[in-house]
């Protein structure tokens, strides 16, 4: 009898740590520590793995810019790259961590809807973190759009819904023969459907919504997305601070959460939730196996 199969979205941001230099070593060093983690939980489940992009697509963006004598590439293009790039790291990590398992990535495209509204209010974060004066000047001189993300600013990108997996029978046909699923990078490169075919859209998918899709799709048992914290948070980062640990779909709607970060985590988990009955959790890159004996982190039920 097949295993179980668990979602595990990891965050961009995540596999770089918050204002280190952008790195293949320094991504590689955070790659080996997941991967520890994750080898835990691949003895008892299917592992499929949906990782984010925002540092890395926003770093190729801007080394693309660099070069004058060529017009820069689009995001879907630029989200392709990063699939292929983190996904191989992932691959290098996961099969130092892990014996005698296939690991395999599979470039994966979303179909989005070319109206969406969250078209017009650009969310996603990409790239490295500035500082307030610094985010200005530079959104002042690229034509770019930015926020404040925590103590620092960041460019922002649209970010529509996943509305359909294309490649999502291989990953299932994949899953089958028992392969470790790498698949959804940066949330999966947007696509429209026209004239009967798919052309690429300029966006950048939360990789979370993205997951919760993939997640239903495949019938897994649990949707894990790591980040960089132990908890979701009431009041984060002040005095008041309160985390959360067992709590229901409509409890945690019933809460705020900032929009480029916890709130598209918290969403995610909720629609996954709602449309399967099962348990979705948010908590530390480096504590999967605990997350899911329910130690650590924070789960939502229904």
């Amino acid at each position: 009898m097949n295993k179980p199969i668990i979602v595990v979205a990891i965050g961009g941001n995540a596999l770089l740590q918050r204002g280190e230099i952008m790195s293949c070593d320094n991504q590689k060093k955070s790659i080996t520590k997941t991967s520890e983690s994750l080898a835990e939980l691949s003895k008892d489940y299917r592992l499929v793995i949906v990782h984010g992009n925002g540092p890395q697509v926003g770093l190729l963006s801007l080394q693309n810019d660099a070069y004058k004598d060529c017009p820069s590439y689009p995001f879907d293009v630029l989200g392709a790259e990063t699939q292929g790039m983190i996904g191989y790291l992932i691959q290098q990590g996961l099969n130092a961590a892990i014996d005698d398992k296939y690991t395999t990535t599979i470039l994966t495209r979303m179909v989005v809807d070319s109206n969406d509204p969250a078209i017009l209010n650009p969310t996603k974060f990409i790239g490295p973190v500035y500082n307030e004066a610094e985010a200005l000047a530079l959104a002042d001189k690229n034509n770019w759009v930015v926020k404040p993300d925590g103590q620092y600013w960041r460019r922002v990108v649209p970010s529509p819904k996943p509305k359909e997996v294309l490649e999502i029978k291989a990953i299932k046909d994949l899953l089958e023969k028992d392969h470790l699923v790498i698949c959804g990078g940066g949330g999966g490169t947007p696509v429209i459907e026209k004239n009967h075919a798919y052309e690429g859209f300029e966006a950048v998918i939360d990789k979370d919504m993205s997951a919760a899709l993939i997640a239903k799709e495949i019938g897994a048992e649990h949707l894990v997305i790591l980040t960089d914290g132990t908890h979701v948070c009431l009041d984060w980062g002040t005095e008041n601070e309160q985390q959360l640990h067992d709590v229901s779909v409509a409890e945690i709607q019933g809460y705020n959460f900032a929009a480029g970060s916890m709130g598209p985590k918290v969403d995610a988990c909720c629609q996954f939730v709602q449309q399967t009955g099962k348990t979705a959790h948010i908590g530390d890159l480096y504590y999967a196996p605990d997350i899911i004996k329910g130690t650590s982190g924070t789960h939502i039920h229904p």
